[in-house]
């Protein structure tokens, strides 16, 4: 049978309970593209839709431990967010912002050679098609 999560509480001693608060708290602190998305109750559909792509270009994004900088900014802006990157040092902590406010000028792109495009990476295409204005057409 189930117990009550506040009455196992009740029962742990104090230090045992900070242990638990403290490894909760880095949980929290702690979180993979898709855990972040599901925390936000947000679907891999409805973030494809506010991104203009499609739902498997996320799945992708979600599996990969490697993207660009601007990817990775506009998922997290998608979802309501802001990236932030910091350097933490044996001196402190430094809050990197080079990348802050790299923008592409819109410009018409020319259409890509017959099989220029599968011999991107999956990030590139991602990226392109979440800066593009206009919604992916794959």
């Amino acid at each position: 049978m189930a117990k009550n999560f506040k009455a196992l509480q009740a029962k742990m001693s104090p230090e045992a309970r900070a242990r638990s608060e403290d490894k909760a708290n880095q949980m929290i602190r702690e979180m993979a593209l898709d855990e972040l998305r599901g925390a936000l109750d947000l679907t891999q559909q409805h973030l494809a839709e506010l991104l203009h792509v499609n739902q498997a270009a996320i799945s992708k994004v979600e599996r990969r431990s490697d993207m660009y900088i601007s990817t990775l900014r506009k998922i997290i802006e998608a979802m309501g967010g802001q990236l932030d990157i910091r350097a933490i040092l044996p001196g402190g902590i430094v809050r990197i912002n080079q990348f802050e406010e790299i923008r592409r000028p819109a410009r018409a792109r020319p259409s890509p050679a017959r099989g220029e495009a599968s011999k991107r990476s999956a990030d590139l295409r991602f990226c392109d098609s979440i800066t593009a204005s206009a919604p992916s057409k794959r």
